[in-house]
């Protein structure tokens, strides 16, 4: 069990109610995870290899804005209705994961209080850093002058 990022932000009583309800699962490189506006029911926690998460750009390819890798969320979606994808997935490399049924968790939070505010705390941090990716990667690709962000 991978003890950084997520799992290691959540206290081990309540980590363990929540890593009860995963199932390890894996991905090819080169696998579509999920895509853009599509249903989000479920998310994962990256074990090993890395996720390019992409924004579809009208009239072009679509846009990677970030890549992330072991211990890190994949998908915030399911916690905020309508429940769909915001951006896309897609494996880089070969990919192994935990991956959680959005609703049990949801059932879970609404029993615990104490694991909904430890999983959504860190939901929120990554809803705001994922917006300042995809952000300042979209002006560096369109922008007249990049995102002025020092490289």
């Amino acid at each position: 069990m991978i003890r950084t990022g997520l799992f290691s932000a959540i206290p081990k009583d309540h980590r363990d109610r929540l890593t009860a309800l995963g199932r390890e699962v894996s991905f090819p490189a080169g696998t579509r995870i999920f895509e853009e506006g599509s249903k989000a029911d479920r998310f994962w926690v990256v074990h090993t290899g890395g996720v390019a998460l992409d924004l579809h750009v009208p009239g072009r390819q679509r846009a990677v804005v970030e890549t992330i890798g072991s211990g890190e969320l994949l998908g915030w979606s399911w916690v905020c209705p309508p429940r769909q994808w915001h951006l896309g997935a897609e494996a880089v490399s070969p990919v192994r994961a935990w991956e959680f049924d959005a609703q049990e968790v949801l059932d879970l939070c609404d029993r615990d209080p104490a694991v909904d505010h430890a999983l959504l705390t860190y939901v929120v941090g990554t809803i705001g850093h994922r917006l300042r990716s995809a952000r300042t990667r979209l002006l560096d690709l369109y922008g007249p002058y990049g995102s002025g962000e020092p490289r």
